[in-house]
Parts: C-alpha cells; structure tokens; sequence
C-alpha cells in the first residue's frame, strides 16, 4: 500500500509540473535573460559581508541573498556558479553584475558586458522567466 501511495503522490507531482525527488521539490526550471557586466568596487556588500573580487559571487535586484545561480554567457556558452550577496545592478536591461573572479570564468572581462541566460541551482527563489 505505501509503495501505491509513493507512486500516485510522484504520478501527482508529475501531472502537476513539479519535479520531485524525494519528496524535495527541485529549482524552478525558469530563466532569466538579459545583460551582465561584471564589477570589483566597494568594500561591503549589501548583505554585509566583505567585498571579495576573487569570489564566485554576483548582484542581483530581487533574488534572496546565498542564492546560487548559474550565470551562462550566451556568445561562448561558458558558465559559473554564483552566489547572491549583493543588490544591483541598476542599469535597465541588465540581470546581474558578477564579480572579477566570475568574469574571468565567463571570459567576459575584455567585453565588460555580456548576454546571459540566469538559471537557479537552488530552489525557494523564482526568476523573471523572459528567455526564448
């Protein structure tokens, strides 16, 4: 009976959209896309910690701070993990400002501003879904 109960509650979150394992349900397979740059100014973030050039850290206007997310840039579809600990950017049709250290990882440093898609490794936050 319980192994019944298992499937028919994984058959519901299946018709339902939602991906479960485990009965955890999995980040939200929603993107965000638009423009980076990338930054190494300050010394303090808005969620108080340090400013850290080297991190693998970024800026983003709503998302909760220690969020993860995959930062992609589109033109040479190499990606990083960031993790949310400031605010920003505030310049229209931007979506994040990363740190140098992710910069590099992305090769956007000569560029300065580059196109990405945002994808969530964590889950309990959601994005402005706009890619196509």
């Amino acid at each position: 009976m319980a192994g019944r109960t298992i499937a028919a509650t994984g058959f519901a979150a299946l018709l339902s959209g939602c991906s479960m394992i485990g009965m955890i349900p999995l980040a939200s397979a929603a993107a965000e896309c638009g423009r980076a740059s990338w930054y190494r100014m300050g010394t303090m973030t808005a969620s108080g910690e340090a400013m850290n050039a080297a991190a693998l850290a970024g800026a983003h206007r709503t998302l909760p701070f220690g969020t993860r997310v995959r930062v992609e840039n589109l033109d040479n579809g190499k990606s990083v993990i960031v993790r949310i600990n400031d605010r920003g950017p505030f310049i229209t049709g931007r979506v994040i400002d990363v740190t140098e250290g992710a910069a590099e990882r992305l090769g956007m440093i000569q560029a300065g501003v580059i196109d990405v898609r945002l994808t969530l490794v964590d889950s309990g936050a959601e994005l402005r879904s706009n890619c196509s």
